[in-house]
């Protein structure tokens, strides 16, 4: 199916028409799968999280959400990219809570041999540097969420945010500084 039919019947969807939310479902579902594995990939292998049971968190909270406008498939990806981070963090914050006192986490004795394979990226960190980007830089803030994220192109982006390529390729690598170097001093200050 075409890119103008998703974009319409997403249109009507955001409408309140859930007929067309049925409909898009699974026009989309592969791609928000691919989404959901590429945020997976940089887990821990018993990352409790699937990406099946990511993209189905992620529509639950899409069909409960009002009032969206989604113009675009680009706009209803990045939305989604940017829900599914919030799956991910939320996530992250219950393990960790877990970690500290809460539920006990099952690993396995390969695990427990091998510290470096419970490591993970912190999401959390990557979370609160990357909406501190948004209040100083929120265009950049969205890059990262496209690129990172939801994994578009540059040209992807550019068409997403109506800016030339070469600005898209400036901020990103201007982004990941920045995020680098906030995460760095974050780390270095133990938070």
């Amino acid at each position: 199916m075409s890119d103008e039919k998703i974009t319409q019947l997403l249109t009507s969807w955001s409408s309140g028409n859930q007929e067309a939310a049925e409909r898009v479902l699974p026009l989309i579902y592969e791609e928000l799968r691919r989404i959901a594995s590429r945020q997976l990939r940089g887990e821990r292998e018993s990352h409790t999280l699937q990406a099946t049971a990511i993209v189905h968190e992620a529509y639950m909270r899409l069909v409960g959400q009002a009032g969206l406008d989604w113009p675009s498939r680009s706009h209803f990806f990045a939305f989604s990219a940017h829900l599914i981070r919030r799956i991910l963090v939320d996530h992250a914050r219950r393990r960790n809570r877990a970690k500290r006192g809460g539920l006990f986490e099952k690993i396995t004795l390969l695990e427990m041999a091998d510290p470096a394979l419970e490591k993970s990226p912190d999401l959390e960190a990557l979370d609160e540097a990357l909406d501190g980007l948004k209040k100083i830089d929120p265009r950049k803030a969205t890059i990262v969420e496209l690129k990172f994220f939801a994994g578009f192109t540059l040209d992807e982006i550019a068409a997403q945010l109506g800016i030339s390529v070469e600005t898209v390729s400036r901020e990103w690598r201007r982004a990941r500084a920045w995020l680098y170097s906030t995460l760095q001093k974050d780390a270095a200050n133990g938070a």
